[in-house]
């Protein structure tokens, strides 16, 4: 049962720069009480709730509901805050909002195909699964949607949850582009130009750069150049709006 304390579970309405922000990081602080750029994730547990504070911290800077932009319904992260950020709490009226998520067929076919290459057991890598569905039709790349910090967590996290689906991607193609390409083969249709990748017309955007500035590194960066933000509109980051 959640011990209903006064944690607003709202996220300011607009994604506006001054509100962006702060916004990500305030919301990752809230989770975890670190900095992203802080944290300990030398061990797997740990690993999870940063990935999982990162999601929900990028789904936050997107503005509107967390949930929706998270992939999971209000009850599913509900439990999801219970389970690995306990320190969290929800008002009971924020449940009432009993927000369902209605995915596109994208999501769900993405959805699908890493919830049957699952490498662990329990909620979180149901809970990825949906994530990372729902993060995969935002324009960034997947990494940086998903609020982590470089693409090595990424592909940290699909080797410990989807192990085998992690270890069919041989050649290092950039995770959405293999997503696709993994469903489509799967039904048995082809999408690609050549038979041999280096021969592609396509091969920048299936093998091409990932590396880059995090997005809540970026917002970091912004703000220190700016006046201090008082402590009370830091901790405005709220995770759902009503």
């Amino acid at each position: 049962m959640l011990n209903v304390r006064l944690f607003p579970l709202l996220v300011a309405g607009s994604s506006e720069a001054s509100g962006e922000e702060h916004r990500g990081i305030a919301t990752y602080r809230l989770l975890t009480g670190a900095h992203p750029a802080d944290v300990d994730i030398t061990n797997d547990s740990n690993f999870d709730r940063h990935a999982l504070a990162s999601i929900l911290a990028a789904a936050a800077m997107d503005g509107g509901f967390v949930s929706e932009r998270a992939g999971l319904s209000s009850d599913e992260l509900a439990t999801l805050l219970e389970q690995h950020f306990p320190s969290v709490r929800i008002k009971a009226d924020e449940l009432l909002l009993r927000f369902k998520h209605n995915d596109n067929d994208e999501v769900i076919m993405v959805r699908d195909l890493l919830l049957s290459q699952r490498s662990t057991r329990g909620d979180t890598g149901r809970w990825l699964a949906q994530m990372i569905a729902r993060r995969a039709i935002e324009p960034n790349h997947l990494w940086e949607d998903l609020g982590l910090r470089d693409r090595g967590e990424l592909c940290r996290l699909l080797d410990r949850h989807f192990a085998s689906l992690a270890g069919r991607n041989t050649n290092n193609m950039r995770w959405k582009r293999f997503f696709y390409r993994t469903l489509c083969a799967d039904e048995g249709l082809v999408i690609c130009t050549t038979p041999v990748c280096t021969q592609c017309k396509d091969f920048n955007l299936c093998f091409g750069d990932e590396s880059g500035e995090s997005r809540m590194a970026e917002r970091r960066r912004e703000a220190l150049l700016q006046e201090p933000v008082p402590a009370a509109g830091r901790h405005a980051a709220i995770l759902e709006s009503r």
